[in-house]
């Protein structure tokens, strides 16, 4: 039986623990509310730049090495991820050694020494060239979308940042960065797994009750918007063509994301997927494609990903923009619709076996404000019909916030024909709005 205890400490840092007693590991992480999108344009990369930086030895483990065996001394292997919104430090333990992964981990947000700047300068500079092509121009699709679909902000700002602010990061940045923005309430310490609650709530005023408290950084509001499709097509010299189609989407606190959901497993959820079927069984022309949901505070984006020779990129474009304008207004067959929402009932059950989704689960959720149980997606799915996930698709996927990204060694005629095609999505849009009105 799963349980999630909640507490807090006095300088404001929550504490959740998920009780996993029927398994035999436990995952210890500390969430930070600072990603990408509290970075500003001269200092881009900042959040991410520290994150790699906490790596480098604290005052009680001097070196990287001294930290990473001690992790591994504890069944461990520390990780970190930074992403738009958050910046997570995180590892599994053996569950006799919770108390001291935290006290580990505390060190490393709270005593860091911030050594080897121009080392891992070196480091993240080769990183964020695997995204530049020779003549210095982005061809992440992921990063090109977002800046079209958030101009001017944080967030159409690549997390990893630009080759001139990396290179450009002092010592007196991170030392800001961090205490401004690392502070216990802006940030949540989560442990799932075979745990006592009250342990690590122990352990946690132990290691970060002496933590200086301070107030929560602001952060700048994505206000941009969009009123119609937006192109754009970089040069690489690849073999293949790698696609995106984002479309503006909704918040996290949106009630249509659990439709966004089941849209995502019908057009790219496994092998019975619509656009898995279309393009690689039918057609055969990609490897694999795939769908993600990004679900920001006020804001988000829902995002198709293929690659593709160039001879195939008219049809590729085509399959994905009609299976789009046919979940707005086609039909979704009734046993389509609970194979997906079945396969989403599973997945939920599966996740109670993982110490590391539920960690996120009540860790991320305390962090944003968005705690849900297992039973209360659950419910929420159930609660769905086929007319709910009709009505999300046809917001979603209107023309007016369509982005589509091209990368790789296309030509005039490549590009001529994707417009031809967005121009024919937006035709066939207003014809069958004018239907049904």
């Amino acid at each position: 039986m799963i349980k999630c205890k909640t507490s807090s400490l006095s300088n404001g840092l929550r504490l959740v623990a998920v009780e996993m007693p029927h398994l035999h590991s436990a995952e210890i992480a500390i969430y930070v509310k600072a990603g990408g999108r509290n970075d500003t344009r001269e200092k881009a990369g900042m959040a991410h730049f520290l994150e790699h930086m906490l790596f480098r030895g604290t005052v009680d483990y001097p070196t990287t090495l001294d930290l990473e065996t001690a992790f591994e001394a504890i069944g461990g292997s520390v990780n970190a991820a930074t992403d738009e919104e958050t910046t997570c430090f995180f590892s599994r333990v053996h569950p006799e050694h919770v108390a001291k992964g935290t006290a580990m981990l505390a060190s490393m947000l709270r005593r860091p020494l911030l050594s080897g700047l121009d080392t891992e300068k070196r480091i993240i500079v080769e990183e964020a060239l695997e995204d530049i092509n020779e003549q210095g121009e982005e061809i992440n699709t992921h990063n090109i979308a977002s800046r079209l679909m958030w101009p001017g902000h944080p967030l159409g700002m690549p997390t990893i940042g630009y080759l001139e602010t990396i290179r450009g990061i002092t010592m007196e940045d991170l030392k800001q960065y961090l205490g401004h923005h690392y502070v216990p309430a802006n940030a949540v310490a989560v442990v799932a797994g075979n745990v006592r609650g009250e342990d690590f709530f122990a352990a946690c005023a132990s290691a970060f009750g002496d933590w200086t408290r301070g107030d929560v950084p602001h952060q700048e509001a994505a206000d941009h918007e969009q009123v119609a499709p937006q192109l754009q097509f970089v040069t690489d010299s690849d073999s293949q063509l790698h696609l995106q189609l984002a479309f503006r989407g909704f918040s996290r606190l949106d009630p249509r994301i659990m439709s966004l959901r089941l849209l995502r497993r019908i057009l790219c959820g496994g092998g019975s997927s619509r656009l898995h079927i279309s393009l690689r069984e039918r057609l055969g022309i990609v490897y694999s494609v795939d769908a993600s949901i990004a679900a920001y505070e006020e804001t988000g984006a829902f995002s198709i990903e293929l690659s593709t020779s160039p001879e195939n990129l008219e049809k590729a474009v085509e399959e994905v923009l009609a299976e789009t304008l046919a979940l707005a207004f086609g039909t979704i067959p009734e046993d389509e619709f609970e194979r997906v929402r079945n396969s989403y009932f599973f997945d939920l059950e599966y996740s109670r076996d993982s110490t590391y989704e539920m960690q996120v689960r009540y860790g991320w959720g305390e962090l944003m404000g968005l705690v849900r149980s297992i039973e209360e997606d659950y419910s929420e799915a159930a609660a769905l019909n086929i007319a709910d996930l009709k009505a999300a698709a046809a917001v979603l996927f209107a023309p007016g916030n369509l982005n589509l990204v091209v990368v790789g060694p296309w030509q005039k005629t490549h590009q001529d024909a994707v417009q031809r095609l967005v121009s024919s999505y937006c035709k066939a849009w207003q014809e069958k709005q004018a239907l049904i009105r």
